[in-house]
């Protein structure tokens, strides 16, 4: 039984602190462009994510998002998204991230995603950003990749 609340009571202590973290919630829109020479397209789409805290000057954090390719219509490709990443310069973010997408058109492929960005603050609630993401796909399909910027909220 001593074991139990002192389980809980540690589980209690790591996950108070996540509550005073922030969720998001974001529009961005960019470009991908395909290897072997398949030219580039537009991309856009929404994501909405949450970070934790680790200590002052790191984050974790989880995101979901739905993209659109342009030349594909209006099929949505979802991703899940994990990130890691430190707090700079005031209210600046810099990270990496890493998920799966599920497939962007049909005929295509899903793929692992791998990729970089940095949020910048404007106020306490508004932020914009820019991230470069790398797909990886398989079945011998080329990989692709975007660079998108957005604007979101904090909450």
């Amino acid at each position: 039984m001593k074991k139990l609340i002192l389980a809980l009571a540690a589980t209690a202590a790591f996950a108070s602190p996540a509550m005073a973290n922030e969720g998001r919630i974001e529009a961005r829109g960019g470009v991908i462009w395909f290897g072997n020479g398949g030219g580039s397209e537009d991309v856009y789409g929404i994501a909405a994510g949450y970070d934790f805290d680790l200590g002052s000057s790191a984050f974790a954090g989880v995101e979901a998002s739905g993209d659109i390719v342009g030349a594909t219509g209006s099929k949505v490709a979802f991703g899940l998204t994990g990130r890691l990443g430190a707090k700079v310069a005031g209210n600046t973010k810099l990270y990496v991230d890493g998920g799966y997408t599920s497939e962007p058109c049909t005929g295509c492929v899903d793929a692992v995603h791998a990729g970089l960005g940095a949020e910048v603050g404007f106020g306490n609630a508004m932020y914009g950003k820019i991230g470069y993401r790398h797909f990886f796909t398989s079945n011998g399909a080329p990989d692709s990749d975007t660079v998108a910027v957005g604007l979101g909220v904090r909450f």
